[in-house]
């Protein structure tokens, strides 16, 4: 097999947004300890973007943990995004496709693609309602955007049309969003970066904002003691690590957590990543250095990320077994997150987490030359479960069989095999990643804490089905502000569902009973997604129970 014979990208189709409702106010302006920001008002709501919440990580500061923005006179502009952090090219190539997919990178429609990036990018922005009083103590949403932690950028998620829905249901609510650093500017890893205590740094990057919340939100009317934390995709595997990081001490950052589809995995130790970083080395001229990972600080930029583009993405080969991602530092993740998960390690906050039904689909489109039973086994052996035993691996080829019709995406009987084995690898890296770990990851912190779980089964696309990534819209615009309505919810009562009596004509969910996770163990609630829209009923988390029983029975004896 040639493991350069196919990469591809994919869509997301979505509505509109919310309308804003009121007329244009004068700007707002905020005073923080280490300056004075002017931000934008429009409607019921105002908008403060692009302020910086660390200092630019640049020279000395590349490759480091974040420090304190510093203080200025005057006041400054807060009415555009800031650059985004740098992004890897993933290559993607959908030529040799038998139908046109555009770009997973472009979410939201309407909102323009990333083109501003810069190694200074560490901003974030706060939306809130126009007339709110700092002394108000407003619940917070804060956002982490997904991307494989190799691309992505908080302007491509707009929160506006969110705090106006919170307005519209009397539960106003404070829209946060932050850039963290991406690829080997974020995740670089290595024996150098460890002794130097550099890890992780896309993580410290968004604990960092949550530390500028605790701060500096009281300014715009928020309580930081109201805080949740929310992601998709690499975003909302990001929360699951802060849900275990520093032995789950999360001294008051979040008092909630809300995963789409990202959950925790199993982490390799940070050497793991020692040949990535020797190959940056070699690349940029660092090699023979004394201090290698001082001479990759003020290495040339584009050296450097012409060295960062020639590692795999995940629109690649590789796919899910990703180059820069977060590891076992020592420092901030010291263990596997399942173990901290099994001995109790972790925060005990108020969980929503959910999956799209097709997770696997559009990352099995970079493996097409993956056709037949020996080569399916060899990848997932090879990829993605090295740990797994013979044996192990047998029963897993039983688990997931050639039966197209029992493929991803699902429901969808034999059409839709780009090749013998598409489905078959879809359906396996589906559960695998993102459908086994959420159902291991709730089975544990249910027993502690309040749970509630969703699948998004809607938008079912040729060859993609309910795709990784197809239900952001729900929770961004007004398709039917279900989602939505659920995250405002949250972010005020701890609870997804409606509180106060509100009518249907209101909030959609005032007619669903989404009872929590754990409340019938035989048969797991999971509020589920259905077309047309705004269809939603209550099905059962049992489906392929046996197989995703060996996925995470595998995981626990892994670590």
């Amino acid at each position: 097999m040639d493991p350069n014979s196919s990469n591809t990208a994919i869509l997301l189709a979505t509505d509109t947004y919310a309308t804003p409702v009121r007329r244009t106010s004068a700007a707002h302006t905020v005073q923080l300890s280490y300056g004075t920001f002017q931000g934008n008002s429009s409607g019921n709501v105002s908008s403060f973007l692009g302020i910086p919440f660390a200092e630019p990580p640049l020279g000395d500061l590349r490759f480091a943990p974040p420090h304190p923005p510093k203080s200025f006179e005057g006041v400054r502009q807060a009415v555009s995004y800031g650059a985004g952090c740098p992004q890897q090219s993933t290559g993607a190539n959908t030529g040799a496709l038998p139908f046109k997919l555009p770009s997973i990178l472009d979410p939201i429609p309407g909102v323009a693609s990333i083109t501003n990036t810069s190694e200074d990018c560490l901003y974030l922005n706060v939306v809130t309602p126009s007339s709110v009083d700092s002394a108000d103590g407003l619940p917070i949403l804060l956002w982490f955007f997904g991307g494989g932690f190799e691309t992505g950028d908080a302007s491509t998620y707009p929160g506006e049309p969110i705090v106006e829905r919170s307005i519209a249901l009397g539960q106003p609510v404070i829209f946060v969003s932050a850039n963290y650093r991406l690829n080997a500017f974020g995740f670089l890893a290595s024996a150098e970066v460890q002794r130097a205590g550099a890890a992780n740094l896309g993580l410290r990057d968004q604990r960092f904002a949550m530390e500028w919340i605790q701060e500096h939100i009281s300014a715009f009317g928020g309580d930081p003691s109201k805080v949740i934390i929310w992601g998709e995709s690499a975003g909302a595997e990001s929360v699951a690590y802060h849900l275990v990081m520093n032995n789950g001490a999360n001294k008051g950052l979040f008092r909630g957590a809300f995963m789409e589809s990202g959950f925790p995995h199993v982490l390799t130790d940070i050497t793991d990543g020692q040949p990535y970083y020797d190959y940056l080395v070699e690349q940029t001229d660092c090699a023979g250095k004394t201090d290698t990972l001082k001479c990759l600080r003020h290495a040339p930029f584009e050296q450097l990320m012409a060295a960062i583009n020639a590692t795999p993405s995940y629109i690649n080969y590789t796919s899910l077994n990703l180059t820069w991602k977060p590891r076992i530092d020592g420092h901030i993740l010291t263990r596997d997150p399942f173990h901290s998960l099994e001995i109790g390690l972790y925060s005990k906050v108020p969980i929503v987490a959910g999956d799209c039904d097709d997770e696997g689909t559009i990352f099995s489109l970079t493996t097409l030359n993956v056709t037949t039973d020996e080569e399916f086994l060899d990848y997932i052996h090879t990829m993605l479960l090295p740990y797994a035993s013979d044996a192990e691996m047998k029963a897993i080829g039983e688990a997931y069989p050639a039966d197209p019709s029992l493929g991803s995406p699902y429901d969808t009987g034999s059409k839709y095999n780009i090749t013998p084995q598409y489905k078959r690898l879809a359906s396996f890296q589906g559960d695998f990643d993102f459908h086994a770990p959420r159902r291991l990851m709730l089975n544990i912190t249910s027993r502690t804490q309040d749970t509630w779980a969703f699948l998004f089964k809607r938008n079912k696309e040729p060859f993609v089905g309910s795709y990784h990534t197809s239900d952001i819209a729900e929770f961004f615009t007004n398709i039917d502000y279900i989602g939505m309505d659920s995250l405002i919810n949250f972010a005020n009562n701890l609870d997804p569902n409606v509180h106060g009596g509100l009518p249907s004509n209101l909030s959609y969910l005032s007619s669903i009973d989404w009872k929590q996770w754990d409340s019938n163990p035989a048969a797991p609630p999971l509020l589920t997604f259905w077309d047309p829209v705004p269809s939603v009923n209550i099905t059962a988390d049992t489906y392929r129970e046996d197989a995703i029983a060996l996925l995470n029975n595998i995981t626990l004896q892994a670590i």
